[in-house]
């Protein structure tokens, strides 16, 4: 298959699941598996997976390098993908860029872009927003999104081991006493 043809696939899979609707609850996974958030955003909170490791997939930080997730082990971490062309996705960054400031040194607070125009994108989005405590990391293979079969935005939260919290598909107000009672979660 053309590299051409697989990035025109990933672009539509992943337009086509910015933000989509979580089945009806009768549809839903259990309670215990997935609930669903009367908040703003009205995302899904899933803990199916908690405790389970990061993955070792890599991703560029901002200075190009290439890191994975292990690499940010010692502290709580909050990974959000997202990307430029999905609106809740973009709603969620100012959010996230003061949720960095008031938690740095508490909580790593990682956005990485599953935009597939990586830097070119980006970049652009991230001088415009002004952004002060959030950096642009990029995977513009979407293997993190693939990886973790998301929806965007999807977060994740990492206790300080390294092993999943939960995971939240959907917007969410990062600002919120919700929000902060969900990160408190994470030792």
């Amino acid at each position: 298959m053309s590299r051409s043809l697989i990035a025109l696939l990933l672009t539509v899979t992943l337009v086509a699941a910015c933000d989509r609707q979580s089945p009806p609850p009768e549809q839903a996974a259990p309670a215990a598996v997935a609930t669903p958030d009367t908040g703003p955003g009205a995302g899904v909170l899933d803990r199916s997976h908690r405790g389970e490791g990061v993955p070792a997939t890599a991703f560029a930080a901002p200075d190009g390098k290439r890191v994975t997730l292990a690499d940010f082990r010692g502290g709580p971490v909050l990974l959000n993908l997202w990307a430029t062309w999905c609106a809740p996705c973009v709603a969620e960054m100012p959010q996230l860029d003061a949720l960095a400031a008031r938690m740095a040194g508490k909580l790593t607070v990682l956005t990485v872009s599953e935009d597939l125009g990586g830097a070119a994108k980006v970049g652009p989005f991230f001088a415009k927003g002004g952004f002060k405590a959030i950096k642009p990391y990029l995977d513009d293979q979407a293997a993190l999104s693939i990886g973790y079969q998301a929806n965007l935005p999807t977060t994740i939260l990492y206790d300080s081991t390294g092993h999943e919290v939960w995971r939240y598909s959907g917007g969410q107000d990062w600002s919120g006493a919700a929000a902060a009672a969900l990160i408190a979660e994470a030792k």
